[in-house]
């Protein structure tokens, strides 16, 4: 009856182990190819028997099961002699598994969910050692004897946080499975038996046991005579000559982190990729997807350099930089002035940050920064949709309180009373503008007018159109001085919007994954989502006034040598500066803010790298930055110019007294450069000899004993 309940147990087999799909690593490839972060749970790669190196598949069988092509999965001189064994030393004291019962085991952990699972699949008990037998002769049935060895090979431990053999051979040695040498695979068929005592990134005493456990392997393939005797003694003579490669896993430790976080946020909270949160997660971390994202690395090495130019990683204001291609949406950059990590003793300041500054909290970045005047885009291009003309203009005053004339978009009035508008220091002033003028001096009051002449709502649905929102994800704030940029953004929604304008109208979402290769190989393309949102002819006639501010405008002489168009951002009290510009190739947006918190710390009176700012604007460091990044991001791509404006609907129009007042700023202007020209002229005389001209200079002084009186003039040579 004994015989005839164990003949059963092994005659009526249950169905072969239920295989879950290996956990493998996610990588991250730049546009060119190049991996520059990887995901994962467990370090393992998949590869076919056919891409391991024949001397490791020898190597793995002489040590581990060198009868493995003969037997049916129940080595049965094997595990007599290990039962033998055990029995004399009471207790377990050698392994009799094959190969089959082995992957028997590797695959129930694997498929375990709970600790309890996991120790159940690895007790070392009969009653696991009969289950384990009966499943690996089902295993028998279902595959072939290579097939058998594949799934092991993939599945096997090998240590240093390597799962399978691909990912051990690049771990301990930096080279592929199909590269292996003699002494190499020998090394890695001796590390499966002991994983964790024979970890070589451990120390000195886990490579002894490692070299002993290699040497053990060499001489088991001599006496299989798969080598002879020669070449293992000159194997085990040879150093272990491991070169070992850090896998690092997540973004903290990629080459771009914040881009890796901008993708690893998408694949998380974007539903395309799993229904649910821990869906997605798991799929990240477990799925050994190839993701083709839109990086590109000479634009990134560019928007890097020169943020590290201007801002110091000290410092605590930071700078930030987004830069995305037109009509694709496809973000190509994303640098920030901190490190990407946790500072020394988790403090809040620090050279590095977790925040992912050039992003919204969704992508996880920050609260963001307010806009400033690059919000004034979205009131000239609905100006220019309701049928204005760049010569259409009016008068403005030296201070405006928007008391009246302002309703969201639900009818309601947002008028403020209590608040007084002035224009910010150098980026223009009172009197006649026109939307050319009043665009390129950047001028609060006159858009603060206009705004409220175009309709605010009206501004607000235009800026919605171009992928306006707020990095906090909170609803955009529809007050009076929306144009003047109130909202907190981030640098990738400011530069897809102002890409909008360079794809003469065509908004794109921001777009970083480009192609999901799956463990299967199949590809899955994600393109551009784009829609038209503003006329071409618009958009055309707003490129042709931004370009003016290079020219004419608050950015002139900080060109990039080819035709661009962009608009600085300074917010009144300084709390923020911006600049946002693009090429028909390429747009960008730089913010720079203090990340304590840009209410209490304006950018006034700071050291900022290693240059003082009375004052920062946005011409003075945001506009820089775009600038010294732009230019070799666009290394390479030829120059394009936007298209002409419709001069027939868009030209012409008339502002009362501006060209009067333009003719007195040229003669101020003539005056100022006449003064400048006779500078060298009165040190040429001083040179000679000549006595000097005596020029009297007010020069504000309060003396300490005056009581307040005013300042007095003083004479100065």
């Amino acid at each position: 009856m004994a015989a005839k309940n164990v003949a059963n147990t092994f005659l009526d087999l249950p169905p072969a182990p239920r295989e879950e799909p290996l956990a493998q690593v996610t990588r991250l490839l730049d546009k060119d190819g190049r991996q520059f972060a990887q995901f994962y749970e467990a370090n393992r790669t998949n590869v076919r028997l056919g891409a391991v190196a024949p001397v490791m598949r020898q190597a793995i069988v002489a040590i581990e099961d060198a009868r493995f092509y003969e037997h049916g999965g129940l080595d049965v001189r094997g595990t007599f002699r290990a039962l033998l064994t055990n029995t004399q030393a009471g207790g377990i004291r050698q392994g009799g598994s094959s190969l089959t019962q082995q992957l028997v085991k590797n695959i129930l952990v694997e498929a375990a969910r709970t600790d309890a699972e996991r120790d159940k699949a690895r007790a070392p008990n009969l009653a696991r050692k009969i289950t384990e037998l009966r499943l690996a002769l089902a295993l028998e049935e279902k595959y072939r004897k290579d097939e058998i060895l594949e799934r092991y090979l993939n599945i096997a431990y090998f240590g240093a946080g390597a799962h399978g053999v691909e990912a051990a051979a690049r771990r301990f040695f930096s080279t592929s499975a199909a590269k292996l040498t003699l002494t190499e695979a020998a090394t890695l068929a001796g590390a499966v038996r002991m994983p964790y005592s024979t970890d070589p990134s451990l120390g000195r005493e886990h490579r002894e046991r490692l070299k002993a456990r290699r040497d053990l392997v060499l001489d088991r393939m001599a006496g299989l005579e798969l080598i002879t005797a020669r070449q293992a003694s000159a194997a085990k003579n040879a150093p272990l000559g491991l070169r070992l490669r850090p896998e690092p896993g997540g973004c903290a430790q990629s080459a771009y982190p914040f881009f890796c976080l901008y993708v690893q946020r998408e694949l998380l909270s974007n539903p395309v990729f799993g229904n649910t949160a821990s869906e997605r997660r798991k799929r990240m971390a477990r799925g050994g997807l190839v993701i083709r994202t839109s990086l590109d690395p000479i634009a990134q090495h560019a928007a890097e350099r020169a943020i590290r130019r201007h801002v110091s990683p000290e410092d605590t204001e930071v700078a930030a930089e987004a830069m995305v291609e037109p009509r694709t949406g496809r973000i190509r950059a994303m640098a920030a002035s901190k490190r990407f990590g946790r500072n020394s003793g988790n403090r809040k300041n620090g050279p590095k940050t977790t925040f992912n500054l050039p992003a919204d909290t969704a992508h996880g970045g920050g609260q963001g920064f307010q806009a400033g005047s690059t919000f004034k885009v979205y009131t000239l291009a609905t100006a220019l949709k309701q049928g204005w003309r760049f010569g259409d203009g009016f008068k403005t005053p030296g201070a405006l309180v928007p008391g009246q004339g302002y309703r969201n978009c639900a009818g309601r009035p947002v008028n403020d009373p209590n608040t007084r508008i002035l224009n910010a220091s150098g980026e223009g002033e009172g009197g006649p503008h026109s939307i050319e003028t009043g665009t390129w001096k950047s001028v609060n009051i006159f858009f603060m007018m206009l705004e409220r002449k175009v309709g605010l709502c009206n501004v607000v649905k235009t800026a919605r159109s171009l992928g306006v929102v707020r990095a906090d994800g909170e609803p955009l704030k529809e007050v009076p001085t929306f144009t003047l940029g109130v909202n907190e953004m981030d640098p990738v929604t400011v530069a897809a919007s102002f890409a909008t304008f360079a794809a003469r109208g065509r908004y794109c979402r921001p777009l970083a994954i480009v192609e999901i290769i799956g463990r299967d190989g199949r590809r899955t393309h994600v393109p551009p989502s784009c829609k038209q949102v503003i006329d071409r002819p618009v958009a055309d006639a707003v490129n042709y006034v931004l370009e003016g501010v290079f020219t004419k405008g608050t950015m002139r002489g900080q060109g990039i040598g080819r035709p661009a168009a962009g608009k600085t951002g300074t917010n009144n009290g300084y709390t923020s500066a911006w600049f946002a510009g693009y090429t028909p190739a390429l747009a960008a947006a730089v913010s720079v803010g203090d990340i304590r918190g840009s209410y209490r710390f304006p950018l006034t009176g700071v050291r900022i790298g290693d240059r003082y700012y009375g004052s920062v604007q946005g011409a003075s460091l945001p506009g820089p930055i775009w600038v010294e990044s732009m230019r070799p991001a666009l290394r390479g791509v030829e120059p394009r110019g936007f298209p002409g404006p419709d001069m027939s609907r868009f030209g012409g129009g008339h502002t009362p007294g501006l060209e009067e007042a333009l003719a007195e700023e040229e003669r101020r202007e003539g005056r100022r450069g006449d003064r400048q020209a006779r500078r060298p002229r009165h040190l040429f005389e001083w040179l000679l000899g000549r006595r000097p001209r005596r020029v009297e200079i007010t020069l504000p002084r309060r003396d300490r004993d005056d009581g307040g009186r005013r300042d007095r003039p003083r004479r100065r040579n």
